[in-house]
């Protein structure tokens, strides 16, 4: 895994040259560009395979620019912001991000959420908990656990590592209320701060995806006061 390609986007020369000693040292390949002119310069003739996006950039934002990114691409995605707000972390998570991180931050975090969103990007292994072939069947929807994609009457819907990863805990806990702490607890590796909704957020971003009116959904379900209950059949 080590092996991968990490693009950082940030203005700050000092924090590039940084993070690109210090990845380097763990055995990444790192690229890092002042903005987002270069950052796309960069994705049109090469690959990476996770992106550490500044939200305060010159020009176009990294808020913008995470949006342009998630709407082409399921590229994995670590904001860093100085301001460190709530409400940056929850408007980051909404335009597609998969991670935010506070600055300044201990060069170790950041290490453990990179390694950490890669496992969540590559195929999950087998559980113990064997997920049958009625289980990935939902209305009109088939989810492929191995191929790690989603169907709906043949037709492929896009899901970020993040998404399938939430869809896949929910198919395998039918007709259960989970709890927003439970389902944290089996997104594996994913750091969490108190008070943090990015649960709620990426609930809300699946949402867009598999339900006819996110606004009164029939498969993930709000239950109030406790979390989430998934049902399969779609009925009220």
């Amino acid at each position: 895994m080590d092996s991968k390609n990490i693009l950082v986007v940030d203005d700050d020369a000092g924090l590039r040259d940084l993070l690109q000693q210090y990845l380097a040292a763990q055995g990444f390949q790192v690229t890092t560009v002042a903005d987002g002119v270069a950052m796309d310069a960069y994705l049109a003739a090469h690959t990476a395979d996770l992106v550490i996006l500044d939200l305060m950039l010159p020009g176009e934002d990294g808020l913008s620019l995470a949006r342009r990114l998630r709407a082409r691409s399921e590229l994995p995605i670590i904001m860093l912001s100085a301001r460190g707000e709530d409400i940056d972390r929850i408007v980051g998570l909404e335009v597609g991000a998969d991670d935010y991180l506070a600055k300044p931050f201990n060069p170790r975090e950041l290490l453990a959420r990179i390694r950490a969103l890669l496992r969540r990007s590559e195929p999950l292994q087998a559980r113990s908990e064997p997920v049958s072939a009625d289980a990935c069947r939902f209305g009109d929807f088939q989810l492929n656990v191995e191929a790690r994609d989603l169907h709906k009457n043949g037709t492929n819907i896009a899901l970020t590592a993040g998404e399938f990863n939430l869809l896949r805990i929910f198919v395998e806990h039918p007709n259960r209320v989970l709890s927003r702490d439970s389902i944290m607890d089996m997104l594996k590796g994913y750091e969490r701060a108190p008070f943090d909704r990015s649960i709620d957020v990426r609930v809300t971003r699946l949402r867009r995806k598999i339900e006819n009116d996110p606004n009164a959904p029939v498969y993930i379900r709000t239950v109030w006061g406790e979390g989430y209950l998934f049902a399969p059949d779609g009925s009220r």
